[in-house]
């Protein structure tokens, strides 16, 4: 919960919360637990659609897809990093879906949990004005991560996907599915540009771009 009011400093968006301590960090990325985590995200997400608020915009810098981020990378980026990027930005941008808040920072590492239970989400200043599918896709992708971002595996990108679903009570559509997948590769392929430890993206990079019609 909030303790104070947000006060805007040069741009930047402060605010104290309660800090809830306690609860288990997992780091797991079988498809038992992607569903696990994507089950809360979707009830969530159902929470968050019954509030009428301001769009919390800008986006995260992580999940603008209009722009890559102005920096330099680290070391020179491999041409397959550059043609996915491209293709993947092409996908998201012209996505027309309607929008919905959500959390956009759907990491291990700001979730902990009691006996299988959810215990409390952190990390609430990453909220998000996107579409559902590419909220559900980006988290099926980044689930797992803590310390640095890891890219979960296709077959729990899947789960995930399946059990987001499942707890919303609607299937995505075609079209939808191919945003959710094409969102599940964005954020590694984004600290890939400044990392050298990349192999699982280099590996699975087909099979997402194939799953995210990303011409």
């Amino acid at each position: 919960m909030p303790l104070t009011d947000v006060i805007v400093s040069e741009g930047v968006a402060v605010h104290a919360e309660r800090f809830v301590p306690g609860g288990e960090l997992e780091t797991r990325d079988t498809p038992e637990v992607a569903a696990r985590s994507a089950r809360l995200l979707a009830d969530l997400v159902g929470r968050l659609t019954t509030l009428d608020l301001d769009p919390p915009l800008p986006n995260p810098a992580w999940v603008r897809w209009d722009a890559m981020p102005e920096r330099e990378p680290a070391v020179a980026v491999p041409a397959w990093i550059e043609d996915a990027t491209r293709r993947l930005q092409a996908k998201l941008a012209g996505c027309d879906l309607p929008p919905v808040l959500g959390h956009a920072d759907w990491e291990a590492q700001n979730i902990r949990w009691r006996n299988g239970e959810p215990h409390v989400v952190h990390d609430w200043d990453s909220l998000a004005w996107l579409p559902e599918a590419a909220i559900a896709g980006s988290a099926a992708g980044i689930f797992a991560s803590h310390d640095k971002t890891a890219l979960a595996p296709v077959e729990s990108s899947e789960a995930f996907l399946h059990a987001y679903e499942s707890e919303r009570g609607a299937r995505f559509s075609p079209y939808e599915t191919e945003i959710a997948w094409a969102a599940s590769i964005w954020e590694a392929l984004r600290n890939a540009r400044d990392e050298l430890s990349y192999e699982r993206l280099k590996a699975e990079r087909a099979q997402r771009l194939t799953r995210a019609h990303a011409g």
